[in-house]
């Protein structure tokens, strides 16, 4: 008997609770209206099938993988088979556990698909089979009745409980057969069965002092179940009043939050006997124990008191079974009814049952991205919750069905901006006052290649002194990704530039670094530009330029070059001047003796190939046989007389001018100048005709020197023979020394060199020439006189030595030192240099 009773306890428990909807999952879904129902009895064995979930969803065997179907319940009484798409049971299904006492019973839950994704609800209805049979609360009934009770009076026995509901609950109740009781089925307001005793006949203590008696409670199930208990009636003496309650039913409301020790109410009941038969004491009557845990009343006052803290998501309401007996055993009964209220003591349940992260920053707006489920265990006011969304965060919170609530975008999200949005989801509830409750979500959001490098920069601008290194560092461009990973990893290479500007330089890929890629020449490239392009790692790649102008600076590395007059002379100098006669004649100026100061006797021109004060020039004259007659411009190059020609100055002049520039170091050259003081050119002839004479060649130079050489080793031997010979004979210088000192040689006059004079351009000059020597056998002919080449004249150098610019073109014979001198007359012919 007491396993029945902790069996009925505990399925008493279990009444009136019904599972919850299940939790949503999912990453983005919409919820369906309608629900897939199905109908099974319980205490199915595990693994049978409850319908095809999957066809009666729309699916086929074939979209089951790609769609990976799957359920989300608070506990997992059902599994669906992947591969058939079938739904089968899963745990042991007892309706009596899972919904008491309640008339219907379901278990609700979702089935999720993917791609897309989205929720089904599906119901199962739990049939009640017969599988509990009625039982009492009590194995025995203890009743003293006494012998003046009259027929039809009738006794209270108790409900017989049977979880089972529907035809398969408790129908009605069963006595053994006997001469003085029946018994009667009685229904209450709730629904419930009770049983009464009837008497039928006037008991007789004196025959029957007592009745054993056996009480039957049946249900209606296919086959019925049964449930007995024995009846032990004594018989007693006398006792013709009964108490009597001032009202056959009690209500009394309490707040779920009333303290232990709280007065419920207070029942009273009367008893018209006297004496010990009218003494009467109260207590409770068939009541679950569940229900003596939490009230307690007073046997000589009647005051129920509350002992226990109560709990309305508990239990609602309490049904009290409260008797009176008088002194003489009759007992009076009564029903307490204690209806809880609800206080609002729960705050809002918040559950995450999904949440898609990280989620791409290109996610459509309305994308869902977590699915929220919120209860409250509390009813009406106190149970109606709303949702909202704390933080600042592109979501809202929109609701679904069943409770549940799905986060959505509410803008465009930009991961470079925010890499993830935390945001507390807040339920609160309507009570007075309310309770919250929050949970907190953090998205991330994941990168998606939407933007290009960007340069620091549009264009950059470099500097990079001539004659550098070849690998030498320019500069370094930097470009900055905003994306995240392989999408802002950014390499770099040029994408074109001006024309010619690619070979200049490179870039490394990495670091952006530009780097020459060989020796940067001024004077051939002042600047160039090439276009870099920065480009990510994505996919597809972004990207972007700039440009890159590279100016090169000037260094002084070219010295001055003399222009006029020629450094050698040449076929070209010789034309410029009007008249030659071999490439080794040298240009002279012609400047009348009657020439006053200021007179311009020629321009130096040169130039310098730098730039800047590296090409600014300055000419100076450092060397001539007469520094007082002439002067050079510092800035313009122009050679003028410093004073007037007098007949004192020697007839040739060989000037030499320094051309330097402002560098630093500064680079100089020199220019030599010859001139020829002669009224005309006629009258110049006989000086360079002296110095053609004169010009020698290095291989005749060379021949002397060896022949001197030989004559001096000669002359030592000689003399130390004749040394000899005087210690012999003592008597004087031998003949052969006096021969020889008495001989002269006769070394012919130097030839005196024509001068060289460089015109500068646009000036006309007045061209004197002199012979010159005749050529080796077989290599050139003599020209006729007085038809000489303008080469040999300008080869010349006055007093008979040679200018390091006057030496002899290649392959041209070299003039005899030892030559006389010859002057001839020659037209003036004038010349422009250009």
């Amino acid at each position: 008997m007491a396993g029945r009773q902790r069996q009925r306890q505990s399925r008493r428990r279990a009444a009136g609770r019904v599972l919850l909807p299940a939790l949503l999952l999912g990453l983005c879904c919409r919820a369906a209206p309608e629900r897939v129902r199905y109908a099974i009895p319980e205490e199915l064995g595990r693994g049978s099938l409850v319908g095809p979930l999957a066809r009666d969803l729309g699916l086929s065997p074939a979209d089951l993988p790609a769609r990976q179907l799957r359920l989300s319940a608070e506990k997992q009484y059902f599994g669906v088979s992947g591969e058939t798409g079938n739904l089968y049971v899963s745990e042991r299904l007892d309706r009596e556990e899972m919904c008491g006492e309640a008339a219907s019973c379901s278990v609700s839950f979702e089935a999720l698909v993917q791609n897309p994704l989205n929720v089904f609800h599906v119901e199962v209805a739990i049939l009640d089979i017969n599988d509990n049979a009625p039982a009492f609360l009590r194995d025995s009934f203890q009743l003293e009745i006494n012998e003046l009770t009259s027929p039809g009076t009738r006794f209270y026995l108790g409900t017989a409980d049977d979880a089972d509901v529907g035809s398969n609950s408790l129908q009605g109740y069963e006595l053994e057969t006997n001469g003085y009781f029946a018994v009667e089925a009685k229904e209450s307001q709730d629904g419930s069965k009770f049983a009464e005793l009837v008497l039928r006949r006037a008991l007789d203590r004196e025959r029957e002092q007592s009745l054993r008696l056996v009480l039957t409670a049946l249900d209606g199930g296919e086959p019925p179940r049964s449930g007995t208990a024995q009846l032990c009636i004594n018989v007693t003496d006398a006792n013709d009043n009964p108490p009597v309650f001032a009202q056959d039913r009690y209500r009394a409301s309490l707040r779920e939050d009333a303290p232990p020790g709280s007065v419920v109410l207070n029942v009273s009941a009367s008893d018209a006997d006297a004496g010990t038969n009218a003494c009467i004491t109260y207590g409770f009557g068939e009541t679950p124990a569940k229900v003596l845990q939490k009230f307690v009343v007073d046997a000589e006052s009647g005051t129920i008191t509350l002992q226990e803290a109560l709990d309305f998501e508990d239990t609602r309401a309490f049904s009290l079974a409260v008797e009176a007996r008088d002194g003489g055993g009759l007992v009076a009964h009564c029903e307490v009814e204690v209806e809880v209220l609800d206080v609002n003591d729960n705050a809002p349940e918040v559950t995450l049952t999904s949440v898609s992260s990280p989620v791409p920053e290109d996610a459509p707006v309305g994308t869902v991205v977590a699915l929220v489920k919120v209860r409250d265990r509390d009813s009406g006011e106190n149970g109606q919750v709303s949702c909202e969304l704390s933080g600042e965060a592109p979501l809202s919170i929109v609701a679904s069905s069943g409770g549940s609530y799905k986060v959505v975008t509410a803008s465009a999200l930009d991961r470079e901006q925010a890499p993830e949005h935390r945001v507390a989801v807040v339920a609160r509830d309507r009570g007075s006052p309310a309770l919250s409750s929050r949970a907190a979500l953090v998205l991330e959001v994941s990168d998606v290649n939407d933007n290009a490098p960007v340069f620091e920069e549009a264009a950059y601008s470099a500097y990079v002194a001539e004659n550098n290194a070849a690998g030498a560092p320019v500069l370094r461009v930097r470009a900055r990704d905003a994306d995240a990973g392989a999408n802002g990893r950014v390499s770099y290479w040029l994408a074109g530039g001006s024309a010619g500007a690619a070979p200049y330089v490179s870039v490394e890929a990495r670091s952006g670094a530009v780097y020459a890629q060989r020796s940067f020449d001024y004077e051939q490239c002042r600047e160039f530009a090439v276009a870099v392009r920065a480009q990510d790692g994505g996919a597809p790649a972004r990207s972007s330029t700039a440009t890159v102008r590279v100016f090169v600076l000037d260094r002084n590395d070219n010295a001055p070059r003399v222009l006029w007059p020629a450094a050698g002379a040449g076929a070209g100098a010789g034309a410029g001047a009007g008249a030659g006669a071999g490439a080794g004649a040298a240009p002279f100026e012609v400047v009348p003796r009657s020439a006053e100061a200021g007179y311009l006797v020629a321009k130096v021109v040169a130039v310098d190939a730098d730039a800047g004060r590296n090409a600014w020039l300055s000419y100076e004259l450092v060397q001539a046989p007469e520094p007082a007659l002439f002067r050079v411009g510092l800035h313009s190059g122009e050679v003028r007389t410093a004073r007037a020609v007098s007949e004192r100055d020697a007839a040739k002049q060989r000037l030499v001018a320094v051309v330097k520039d402002h560098g630093q170091p500064a680079l100089s050259a020199t220019a030599t100048l010859h001139v020829v003081l002669a009224e005309s050119l006629q009258e110049a002839l006989p000086e360079l005709s002296e110095r053609a004479a004169g010009a020698d060649s290095p291989a005749e130079l060379q021949f002397y020197l060896v022949l001197a050489l030989a004559l001096l080793s000669a002359l030592f031997l000689l003399s130390v023979a004749l040394a000899v010979l005087a210690r012999v004979r003592r008597a004087g210088p031998p003949a052969v020394l006096r021969c020889l000192g008495a001989q002269r040689f006769s070394v012919a006059g130097a030839a005196f060199p024509a001068d060289f004079c460089e015109g500068t351009l646009p000036y006309s000059y007045n061209l004197c020439v002199a012979p010159g020597r005749a050529v080796a056998e077989g290599a050139w002919l003599p020209p006729p006189l007085p038809s000489l080449a303008a080469e040999e004249l300008l080869g010349a150098e006055p007093c008979g030595k040679r200018s390091p610019t006057s030496s002899a073109g290649a392959g041209e014979p070299p003039a005899d030192a030892e030559a006389p001198q010859v002057c001839k007359p020659a037209r003036s012919l004038p010349l422009s240099l250009s």
